[in-house]
């Protein structure tokens, strides 16, 4: 696996009403918990008046992690069905939330799922849904008469420069989709001049 969808920018609210009761669904891009508590936090301050605050969110790329919260409502009625909706849009580092304010008439756990399933919906399909391409990165270093060499693969195959320090002794950072990872390593390889180093 060499890409991942995410989002690029958090949304909302975007309003979903069942019975006089009003869902606002956000979406926001995360990297780790504490952000998670954060984007919560500020929802319950802006909102004071709500019932519940539920969320769920998925992290990770090639081994992914999440979390669903009812907040209160009854089991699986909330966190679950808006974890459904990540799973189903294949979205990662994403946390959903979904504001409830009460409108006085109880929806049963049935019209629950169904209301937070729908606003998880309609904030990811507003979302800025985009597709990451995973890279690794590589230093290539190299004496002076090498550098024609190294750039006309570099143009040749396309390889993406992060940084470059083109004194006596070159030294380029290259960053590689994953998938072409190993094709290009021996290609540079072949070039006995080259040294190569993997980076973290």
């Amino acid at each position: 696996m060499d890409s991942y969808k995410t989002i690029s920018k958090s949304n909302g609210p975007l309003l979903y009403k069942e019975r006089k009761s009003k869902f606002y669904g956000y979406c926001f891009p995360v990297t780790n918990e504490d952000e998670v508590k954060e984007h919560i936090e500020v929802l319950k301050k802006e909102y004071p008046s709500a019932n519940h605050v539920c969320y769920a969110w998925q992290m990770g790329i090639e081994t992914k992690s999440y979390r669903a919260n009812d907040d209160g409502e009854p089991n699986n009625s909330a966190g679950m069905p808006i974890y459904g909706q990540l799973q189903s849009f294949d979205v990662t580092n994403t946390l959903i939330a979904v504001v409830r304010i009460f409108g006085g008439t109880k929806l049963g756990v049935g019209g629950l799922i169904s209301a937070y399933k729908e606003t998880a919906k309609l904030a990811l399909e507003d979302a800025p849904i985009v597709k990451k391409v995973l890279q690794q990165q590589l230093t290539v270093t190299f004496e002076y008469p090498e550098m024609d060499t190294v750039m006309r693969l570099v143009k040749k195959h396309q390889l993406k420069i992060i940084s470059q320090e083109l004194h006596l002794k070159g030294k380029i950072l290259l960053s590689i989709p994953k998938s072409d990872y190993k094709k290009t390593y021996k290609l540079l390889k072949a070039h006995h001049k080259l040294e190569l180093k993997q980076e973290d």
